[in-house]
């Protein structure tokens, strides 16, 4: 039974909160549940690095995302949990991708983008503070999907961007050493997702200092919702429930009959303080539970360990390193002892007498090319297309003979002449009819 393969990345800084909890945590663990479903979840340490330069915070950091991933219900037997730094693997295929990945798109990329529109706003030189981890964080995040070759990947619409990116840079491999050696993901957006206001009623971020930890006491937890930005409408006035903070926070935590019994309350006119104990009351029945798990997992950190690692070794032996090995062969990092000894001149004379063959592919300034190929001489190259569709309509008409005299959009490969590329033609449509004729 083939399955989907679904691949999460969750960034290892910050202790976490509520939001975290209620975005990404609950909707991830409940999706790896599904059928069908191949479920990838790693911890992102090697890109917290870009931004996260206190060792012992990224280690803490790590142990505290990890147990509130277990503690929540992730199965790691069922699906496949690891550790981004335990699998080398990703590091080289970097480099791989690196060596494929045009600059220009590379330049585009939204983070590295709003750094430049920053240093210019504030007259400083474009790449002032830029680190090349910021630069290469798409091949990166590239790598950590198209080493498995994942089919979808859950991420906010501020990351499609990442995604398309991946798949240019999968695609531009793809193409250049012949062979469809990844799978070109998809970016799975869901709209529905839950974003959870913070405590001064903007979004739930680390970066506002607005959050609820995820497992903090029940004091605290009491003491922060308590906090809970509200407006100064006395108990008996009716209260609005569109853009009440407190409101939304609930209805993130409460069956649909429930947050409709709340929203009627709010019509009531339930004073701040009512309305504040009841949303503890809601979250403290759910997170108790977990945070009973949390505190036993972070009090057995060898435990997570040997989890982690253990999800990795089963990862790389049946994923990782085979592919890597293939990739290798493929770029040609290869064992020397297995060098061919056919000469040079029998090579030559087989790639002359090899079938000609068009290749389309996108490179890297976004368009689409054709090139008319026999072994490893090109014969025609054409110009950029806009899309795929406009190059299929030239290749056709140049099997049919329309090639069109003083073509402006393809030029003839180097050293090769007219009559050269006429014999090609006449060989691939040759070919042609003899495939069909054997179909």
């Amino acid at each position: 039974m083939s399955h989907t393969r679904v691949l999460t990345g969750i960034t290892t800084s910050g202790t976490p909160h509520l939001g975290n909890y209620v975005g990404a945590i609950r909707p991830a663990i409940a999706a790896s549940r599904a059928a069908g479903v191949e479920s990838f979840y790693f911890l992102a340490d090697y890109h917290s690095l870009i931004k996260a330069q206190d060792p012992a915070r990224t280690q803490r950091s790590t142990l505290e995302i990890a147990a509130a991933w277990l503690a929540c219900g992730l199965e790691p037997d069922k699906v496949w949990f690891y550790r981004q730094s335990d699998i080398p693997e990703i590091p080289e295929l970097t480099w791989l991708l690196t060596c494929v990945a045009g600059k220009g798109i590379l330049n585009r990329a939204h983070a590295y983008k709003a750094a430049v529109d920053r240093n210019r706003a504030e007259g400083e030189d474009d790449d002032a503070g830029v680190s090349a981890g910021l630069f290469m964080y798409p091949v990166l995040m590239a790598a950590d999907i198209l080493i498995f070759n994942a089919h979808k990947v859950p991420v906010g619409r501020d990351q499609v961007q990442h995604i398309e990116m991946a798949r240019d840079f999968g695609q531009r491999f793809n193409h250049i050493y012949g062979q469809d050696f990844f799978m070109l993901p998809e970016a799975a957006v869901d709209d529905n997702v839950a974003t959870l206001p913070g405590l001064d009623g903007r979004k739930m971020s680390k970066s506002y200092d607005n959050t609820i930890p995820m497992f903090a006491s029940r004091n605290e937890l009491k003491k922060l919702i308590a906090g809970i930005l509200t407006d100064s409408r006395a108990p008996g006035e009716p209260k609005d429930i569109e853009g009440s903070a407190l409101f939304q926070i609930y209805q993130a935590f409460a069956s649909a009959q429930d947050t409709a019994a709340f929203a009627q309350a709010f019509a009531d006119g339930i004073g701040w303080g009512d309305a504040k104990q009841q949303l503890f009351e809601r979250i403290d029945a759910e997170v108790t539970p977990l945070r009973e798990k949390y505190e036993a997992l972070m009090a057995r950190p060898a435990e997570i360990e040997a989890i982690l690692r253990d999800g990795a070794a089963r990862l790389r032996a049946q994923h990782a390193t085979p592919t890597l090995q293939r990739l290798r062969e493929a770029v040609g990092l290869r064992d020397l002892s297995q060098v061919s000894t056919v000469d040079a001149k029998s090579a030559k004379k087989d790639a002359s007498v090899a079938a000609p063959t068009f290749k389309q592919y996108r490179d890297a300034d976004g368009k689409f090319y054709f090139k008319l190929v026999q072994g490893e001489r090109v014969l025609l190259q054409s110009t950029g297309f806009a899309s795929p569709r406009d190059a299929g309509q030239r290749i056709a008409a140049i099997k049919q003979g329309e090639i069109g005299d003083g073509a402006s959009d393809f030029a003839l490969g180097d050293g090769v002449t007219d009559e050269e590329v006429n014999a090609a033609l006449a060989a691939f449509v040759a070919a042609q009819l003899e495939g069909e004729g054997q179909a």
